[in-house]
């Protein structure tokens, strides 16, 4: 069974930013003849505090603070694939994706100037595959949020296999791009490479 870790962090219900999630996990189902396991988290409905940069080791555990993100770090650990969606909001990312990343420091040794023998363990010991979606407004730009997600991949061991960026073109109406064919469609292929990727 394939599991596949799914990060909403719109706080809009039923966005583009979900939707297309969603037909990149239907993609990987669809390649993977549904032996898929999709937990989606929906960042806008937790609890998390914001990391207190407290720079001590959190062993046995993996968080000093057990609030609503601690159960989703067993799930980071052990799936195989990551989706991280976010709306771009001042050319970055939502606040509830920044807070969910921050709170994934403690997850990997930091390596200060070059010294990794840090007090800190090494929880996640094999690479996963991965994919960003962003969605914004015709004004944003989207590397700087793209770059954001890349490098909590980096730091959690996500291969990106790709990235869909989706230009809004109105406001008031959540989840426009339900009516955008040709970008559900690159979602839908999109999760097919990745499943494709797999090991």
């Amino acid at each position: 069974m394939t599991k596949i870790l799914t990060i909403n962090a719109s706080p809009v219900k039923n966005s583009s930013t979900g939707i297309l999630l969603e037909k990149v996990a239907d993609g990987i189902k669809e390649n993977l003849l549904g032996q898929v396991e999709n937990k989606v988290v929906i960042l806008n409905d937790l609890k998390i505090l914001p990391c207190q940069a407290c720079g001590e080791s959190p062993e046995p555990d993996y968080c000093l603070f057990k609030d609503d993100i601690y159960p989703l770090y067993n799930y980071l650990i052990n799936c195989d694939i990551v989706l991280f969606g976010s709306p771009v909001y001042f050319e970055t990312v939502s606040a509830q994706a920044k807070l969910f990343i921050d709170r994934c420091n403690c997850l990997r040794p930091p390596d200060f100037e070059g010294k990794t023998d840090t007090h800190f363990k090494k929880i996640i010991l094999r690479k996963k595959m991965g994919a960003i979606v962003l969605s914004g407004g015709q004004s944003d730009r989207f590397e700087c949020a793209r770059k954001v997600i890349a490098g909590f991949f980096k730091w959690v061991r996500v291969s990106n296999i790709g990235t869909i960026s989706y230009t809004s073109p109105r406001w008031k109406d959540a989840g426009p791009v339900k009516d955008d064919s040709a970008r559900l469609d690159e979602a839908i292929i999109l999760g097919k490479k990745i499943s494709s990727s797999l090991p």
